[in-house]
């Protein structure tokens, strides 16, 4: 029976893709050494680093950080009232869902000043040195900067799926949703209500139509980026899926990323390959 991943062969080289069981590698497709850029997927690892400091006692969810009454959850969460892309109030903290690439500069400067180094050191040395992922760096904002390569990018989708670097209950913090109930746009999608986020990870909760799959179950989280690339973990189905493209993200993403994900969560032989018969 032919890979799910055999999907991405008719998309614009060079893409790649993982599918992973229980943290470990199922089946995977295409280049995984050549690096591209992740986009907002580095978002993901820009709130594992921060969690990092939560649970190392440098800094805590509830400390003010950002405009007067947001704290680091709200930046996390994209509750802070900051603008997308200016340093500008929109909201009162806790109101909206405003997804705030700034927001996320501001938290990486945050963090940088609680443990008393850069950020890109302390992403390096808390996240990537000790996922193996030797091949990625830092270029530039902690919410759009990540390079590397999908070999690499498959540490963090593990560690988001089965986590060993953050304590379990530290960990579940992560994925499940911060401020419910608020609303707001999803890039890409527009207005949502609610527009369910955690953490860092957006979750999928009942947004239709979304980039993971109508099978993806609604405890699906993750997070896309525009350079073409995304990471979705399905904790009922005990999936994940990463992907990284330099085709920037557009409609036809909003196409494939969903029916890829679809194949993938129907295909039992992926289970099999790595957790063995039910």
């Amino acid at each position: 029976m032919a890979s799910p991943l055999a999907l991405i062969d008719g998309w614009e080289p060079p893409r790649a893709a993982a599918v992973l069981v229980g943290g470990e590698i199922a089946d995977d497709r295409g280049d995984t050494s050549v690096a591209v850029w992740w986009a907002s997927v580095t978002k993901l690892a820009t709130a594992l680093a921060t969690m990092l400091a939560v649970s190392g006692g440098f800094l805590g969810v509830d400390d003010p950080a950002g405009p007067p009454g947001s704290t680091v959850r709200h930046l996390l969460a994209h509750a802070s009232g900051l603008d997308r892309d200016e340093v500008r109030v929109r909201a009162q903290p806790g109101t909206r869902r405003i997804y705030s690439n700034v927001g996320y500069e501001v938290l990486a400067a945050t963090v940088a000043s609680a443990v008393g180094r850069p950020f890109d050191r302390w992403l390096s040395s808390t996240v990537l040195e000790p996922l193996g992922m030797t091949q990625t760096r830092l270029s530039g904002s902690a919410a759009s900067g990540m390079v590397g390569p999908l070999g690499d990018l498959v540490g963090l989708a593990g560690e988001l799926q089965r986590p060993l670097l953050l304590p379990a209950d530290v960990a579940g913090v992560m994925d499940e949703v911060a401020f419910a109930g608020l609303a707001g746009v999803l890039p890409g999608f527009g207005y949502r209500n609610p527009n369910d986020w955690g953490l860092g990870p957006e979750i999928r909760g009942a947004k239709e139509p979304h980039w993971t799959g109508r099978t993806n179950d609604p405890a699906t989280f993750g997070h896309f980026g525009a350079g073409g690339g995304f990471v979705w973990v399905d904790p009922v189905a005990g999936m994940t899926c990463a992907c990284l493209t330099a085709n920037p993200y557009g409609p036809w993403a909003q196409a494939a990323w969903p029916a890829l994900a679809d194949a993938v969560l129907s295909d039992d032989g992926l289970r099999f390959a790595v957790s063995g018969p039910a």
